[in-house]
């Protein structure tokens, strides 16, 4: 498998562990105030996007739903209201935002819909063709293997199953992209460190952003792991992109 620019980006430059227990790591320190942080930093829009990329699953009707790197499961709560499936499946390696999103599932009485495990991305803890549908919100930047997390995913959707991907994304050129730069290398990570005492994870956001493989390039590393039906959708001046792909 292929080594992308974005497998090496890590959240503690310092540490000797991987980038998997660093990323897990650092989401246990930020869980408490992850979902605050999201709105804020985005001025609310996140939800909007989250929306449209449920929306790609529209034209499948799953009934059964993994959301990889769940967080603190803002997905499966937005996909039980818009698509209503029968079973939704939430895996994080972040014991720290499972909790959260425990906590949310059971506010909401979702728990007979929602399920939370701990769970690896590159290592699903689930047979072959286990679900209609697969879905990534601002998760795929954190694989420690792009291609090996992309093959496990189609590995578990049955076939004619859709995977959709919502991830960050860097702006065309223009008047919004030094905004946008200053934004995420210096504004962003000063917010964070002031609700959440931990300014690398915000630091961390902007490298890896900018280190992520998107666009045709990443629609086209889809293709070389097995996807078919590619599409890709920028959103918001291209501040974000929905991809999207079958098996």
């Amino acid at each position: 498998m292929t080594n992308y620019e974005h497998d090496a980006v890590v959240p503690f430059k310092d540490s000797a562990i991987s980038k998997k227990e660093q990323v897990a790591e650092m989401f246990d320190k930020i869980a408490f105030r992850y979902d605050f942080l999201n709105r804020f930093l985005s001025v609310g829009i996140d939800r909007g996007w989250r929306k449209k990329a449920i929306r790609e699953l529209d034209d499948i009707r799953p009934k059964s739903i993994l959301d990889v790197a769940t967080g603190t499961a803002d997905m499966p709560v937005m996909m039980i209201k818009q698509l209503h499936p029968e079973r939704i499946t939430g895996i994080d390696i972040s014991e720290g935002m499972l909790e959260w999103g425990k906590q949310k599932i059971t506010a909401l009485k979702l728990g007979n819909q929602i399920s939370l495990e701990t769970g690896d991305a590159e290592d699903i803890p689930f047979g072959d063709a286990s679900f209609d549908a697969v879905t990534v919100a601002f998760g795929v930047r954190n694989f420690q293997n792009l291609e090996k997390g992309l093959s496990e995913m189609r590995r578990v959707l049955r076939p004619g199953g859709k995977l959709v991907i919502l991830e960050f994304s860097k702006p065309a050129r223009g008047f919004f992209l030094p905004f946008y730069r200053t934004y995420l290398r210096f504004i962003a990570p000063r917010i964070g460190k002031m609700v959440s005492g931990n300014a690398e994870a915000y630091k961390y956001l902007n490298d890896s952003v900018n280190a992520f493989p998107e666009g045709v390039i990443f629609a086209g590393i889809m293709e070389k792991c097995g996807y078919r039906q590619i599409r890709l959708q920028k959103l918001s001046l291209g501040i974000c992109t929905v991809y999207s792909g079958s098996r």
